[in-house]
């Protein structure tokens, strides 16, 4: 950081970008990074603008031919930003080394609305103090143009690096930091309290994380500061396996608008977090709680309570939910598109039926592994869900070719089946072929093809 260079308009060295055999920073399309390897590690370097003139005693003077401007040069600048807007962190940085109308252009703010950074061996906190004081250079301590951060994988990202994004970044709307395990709820809390535009957070596998909330102490966490809420609407926490009902409890109350919802592997929630989740968070479209063994039936009765607003659910593997969650969620829950019921072994035919009968619009259906499913069950499906696309089956023992046929036969825009390790005949397969033409079928029998 005490580098000359750090003191002067730079840009990354495009010698720098993609050390040998080391990830490197990736941008998305309108933003680029760059990288360098040191001592085993991946961290930001800049240099200083190009000059305008290159003189040697050895370059001889150019043609006449030569000295003709260039047909790319005749571009406008819009023109011009837009061709970088479709080039590789690598090559933007390239072109930035060209002359000085191409480094201007180069760190141009609409190509810099997103960051983007991968990799183990990143130094992102280096990386991202780096890149915001170049974006700041206008506007002092302040990045008005950046809206999305994605650092997926960046191992050795830590609160610091969080707390850079929090203060340089007040119109931050997206903020992705999945597998960044080191990330803590003190990060969090400046970020949501930092950046009022957040509406996108994915915090999937940082295990630290419990709570998201604009109050530290636990005495008023269900107060927030002035009566302000988080205004974030897409929340993934993912194996965020700390994660327990008061946490839930919390998060709900501060973030009240929310309307997409993943807690996949959040082993320790049980119903009654689910209970504190409808009361604040009304809003909800799409739910994932799969994995968590602790989710029964009484927890499907809350979740009803979001009726025609809820369109995707997802309960894979858990193992407490039977017909009568179901029945819950199919007589409120008439808007339904997408259920995963993957490994609810107690789900039976009277549970597709009453799912069927009331959620006739339903595009996506996943109960695999659910050994009580029957033809009959496949029968009454067929004959209600027309607009059926994907269907899996998969390790469903009771299904035949009969069953197989009858889907076939009604549901014309079929797209997806999965049939493995199901008993059914070539026959059977090629029937959904030849009814359903679009259709991928996903299966184990070799003697199909």
């Amino acid at each position: 950081d005490s580098d000359l260079s750090m003191r002067t308009l730079s840009t990354p060295s495009p010698a720098l970008i993609f050390p040998p055999n080391s990830p490197g920073f990736q941008n998305g399309r309108g933003s680029s990074t760059s990288s360098s390897s040191v001592t085993g590690e991946t961290v930001a370097m800049v240099h200083s603008p190009p000059p305008t003139r290159l003189t040697h005693p050895l370059i001889r003077l150019a043609s006449k031919h030569q000295k003709e401007q260039a047909n790319i040069d005749r571009l406008p600048d819009h023109s011009m930003i837009q061709i970088f807007s479709f080039l590789p962190t690598n090559q933007l940085c390239r072109c930035a080394r060209v002359c000085r109308r191409w480094y201007n252009l180069a760190w141009d703010p609409r190509l810099w609305r997103t960051i983007r950074l991968t990799g183990e061996t990143i130094n992102v906190d280096r990386a991202l103090k780096v890149l915001t004081r170049r974006l700041c250079q206008d506007t002092p301590n302040v990045c008005l143009m950046l809206e999305t951060v994605i650092v997926s994988g960046c191992r050795r990202l830590t609160d610091r690096g969080l707390y850079t994004i929090a203060q340089c970044c007040p119109e931050l709307r997206r903020l992705e930091v999945s597998g960044c395990y080191n990330i803590s709820n003190e990060a969090v809390f400046d970020v949501v309290s930092l950046c009022p535009n957040l509406e996108h957070l994915d915090v999937s596998g940082c295990s630290k994380v419990t709570c998201i909330s604009l109050t530290r102490e636990a005495s008023i966490k269900l107060s927030p500061l002035h009566g302000k809420q988080i205004s974030i609407r897409y929340l993934d926490m993912t194996d965020c396996f700390v994660l327990e009902d008061e946490g839930l409890h919390t998060i709900a109350a501060h973030c009240t608008q929310l309307t997409h919802l993943y807690l996949r592997r959040c082993v320790r929630i049980t119903d009654e977090g689910l209970r504190y989740l409808m009361i604040y968070c009304t809003s909800i479209k799409e739910l994932s709680v799969s994995d968590c063994r602790f989710v029964s039936d009484f927890g499907m009765r809350e979740i009803a309570k979001l009726e025609s607003r809820l369109r995707y659910l997802s309960i894979a593997h858990c193992g407490r939910i039977t017909d009568v969650g179901i029945r819950y969620i199919a007589k409120y829950c008439s808007k339904l598109r997408y259920l995963n019921a993957r490994g609810c072994e107690g789900i039976t035919d009277h549970g597709v039926e009453y799912l069927a009968k009331n959620c006739t619009k339903l595009k996506s259906l996943d109960i695999g592994k659910c050994p009580l499913v029957s033809d009959t069950g496949l029968e009454v499906l067929a004959l209600n869900c027309f607009n059926l696309k994907r269907l899996s089956l998969k390790s469903c023992e009771s299904i035949t070719g009969q069953g197989l046929q009858i889907v076939a036969a009604n549901c014309f825009d079929l797209q997806m089946l999965n049939v493995q390790d199901c008993e059914v005949s070539v026959d059977a397969l090629r029937f959904v072929k030849r009814h359903c033409k679009r259709c991928i079928i996903e299966h184990t029998n070799p003697a199909f093809f």
